[in-house]
């Protein structure tokens, strides 16, 4: 009788199997920045797929040695060492994944802010020595190899927080640090038609961060070089 019984239950499922891969382990980056590094669902973690490998491995460093303050990213980095920090940014740079429809402008940010904005971009402001965004982040704003990562395709309150960071001293990189000295001559009101207009840009289908700038930059970046003695991606 119990082995009637026995043999008429289904059969015990088997064990989920565990895949040791950087895919598996990098999962723990979804519950932020949502599947695959898309960006997440809160309006504010942004996009790390496909951003330059060098961009992604600075900014690992500087959550883990402080150079960027926020608790849960600084938490997670603390005990890992370079070279698996730089394992996770080439396996987020390699993800070459369409965007999404970017959010619209809040209705509080008018016409004129949003052409502020997109001039502050595209063209900068020479009076104040505020160089245009495309100096550095490409002539589209989707990032130039090896370091420099792009700017549409961001949430909007993730940009204004960055820019307001570099511009209070709450976000440094290594000398010299060129955004923070641009963002302090910004205006508050700069940052915020700087970030309304870019987060309503998306990138053409296919767009990836260049090669190389079409010109050199008039500034020189810290941010936008590895550190001496660090393997390059």
């Amino acid at each position: 009788m119990l082995a009637a019984a026995s043999a008429a239950l289904p059969a015990a499922a088997a064990p989920a199997r565990f895949e040791d891969s950087m895919a598996q382990r990098a999962l723990a980056c979804s519950a932020c920045h949502g599947q695959e590094g898309r960006a997440g669902p809160d309006g504010y973690s942004p996009r790390i797929a496909g951003k330059p490998a060098g961009y992604l491995y600075n900014q690992l460093l500087n959550f883990r040695d402080n150079r960027r303050h926020y608790g849960p990213m600084a938490r997670l980095m603390d005990p890992l060492s370079d070279a698996y920090l730089l394992e996770i940014a080439q396996y987020f740079s390699a993800l070459d994944l369409p965007y999404g429809a970017p959010a619209p402008a809040p209705a509080q940010v008018g016409p004129a802010a949003l052409q502020l904005g997109r001039s502050l971009a595209l063209q900068g402001d020479a009076q104040r020595k505020i160089p245009a965004c495309t100096q550095c982040h490409g002539d589209n704003l989707v990032g130039v190899q090896p370091n420099t990562p792009g700017l549409v395709g961001l949430p909007r309150d993730y940009l204004s927080s960055q820019l307001g960071a570099w511009r209070s001293g709450q976000r440094r990189a290594h000398a010299p640090d060129c955004m923070a000295d641009i963002a302090k001559r910004l205006t508050i009101d700069d940052i915020s038609a700087m970030s309304a207009w870019l987060s309503t840009q998306v990138p053409a289908a296919g767009s990836k961060p260049a090669a190389a700038l079409s010109r050199p930059p008039e500034i020189a970046c810290g941010s936008a070089s590895l550190p001496a003695g660090r393997q390059a991606p």
